[in-house]
C-alpha cells in the first residue's frame, strides 16, 4: 500500500467536511446572497424609452454606393436602475415607406442592467444604396425603440440611401444587440 503525504490527506478531509456541511452558515450566507440578488433583479425593470437619452452617431458613414457604414447609438439611463435585453427596434423610413432593420444573426444579446446615468450602445451596420435604383430605400428618418415597447424616438437619417438585398423592404443592414458602454 502506498502512503499519501499528510498535506494531501488533510486537504481531502477539509474538502469532505465542507461538502458535508450543507445546513451550516456558509449555506445560509449563499442563500442570503441569492435572495438579495433576486430582490435586486425584481426591483430592476425594463428600461422605458421616455427615461432613456439617445445619441445617434457620429457615424462612420458609407461614402459611395456599395460601401458599408456603421452608425453607433448610445443610450443613457435618465431614470432609476433598469434592464435592457434583446435588440433595439430600428426602422428606417422614406416619407411614408419604411422597413425594419433586422437583428444581427450571430449576436446573442446579453442582459444589461443600467444604473441611473449608466450607458449602453448598439450599432447599425448598413450598405449604402444607389438613389432611384428601385432596390434602395431613400431613407430620411431613423426610428429607435426598446424591446417589447411600441413607442419610438425619431432621428434624421443623413447617411444616404439604404441598399436593399432584393428590394427597398429587404435592407442590406443589421442592428447589433445592446452592449455596455462607458467606464
Amino acid at each position: 500500500m502506498r502512503a499519501l503525504p499528510i498535506a494531501v490527506v488533510a486537504a481531502a478531509a477539509a474538502l469532505t467536511l465542507t461538502a458535508c456541511d450543507s445546513g451550516g452558515s456558509s449555506s445560509d450566507s449563499g442563500g442570503s446572497k441569492k435572495a438579495s440578488t433576486a430582490s435586486s433583479a425584481a426591483a430592476s425593470t425594463a428600461c422605458k424609452i421616455d427615461q432613456i437619452g439617445i445619441q445617434v452617431g457620429p457615424a462612420n458613414a458609407a461614402p459611395t454606393a456599395g460601401d458599408t457604414g456603421n452608425v453607433p447609438v448610445t443610450l443613457t439611463n435618465k431614470g432609476a436602475e433598469c434592464t435592457l435585453q434583446g435588440f433595439p427596434a430600428v426602422k428606417v423610413q422614406d416619407g411614408g415607406t419604411g422597413t425594419d432593420v433586422p437583428e444581427e444573426k450571430s449576436a446573442t444579446p446579453p442582459k444589461l442592467t443600467l444604473a441611473a446615468s449608466g450607458t449602453a450602445s448598439f450599432t447599425i451596420t448598413y450598405v449604402r444604396g444607389t438613389a432611384g435604383d428601385g432596390k434602395s430605400l431613400a431613407a430620411t428618418t431613423l426610428k429607435i425603440g426598446l424591446p417589447g415597447a411600441a413607442t419610438t424616438q425619431s432621428f434624421k437619417w443623413s447617411y444616404g440611401p439604404l441598399a436593399g438585398k432584393t428590394g427597398p423592404n429587404d435592407p442590406n443592414a443589421s442592428v447589433s444587440s445592446f452592449q455596455p458602454a462607458g467606464d
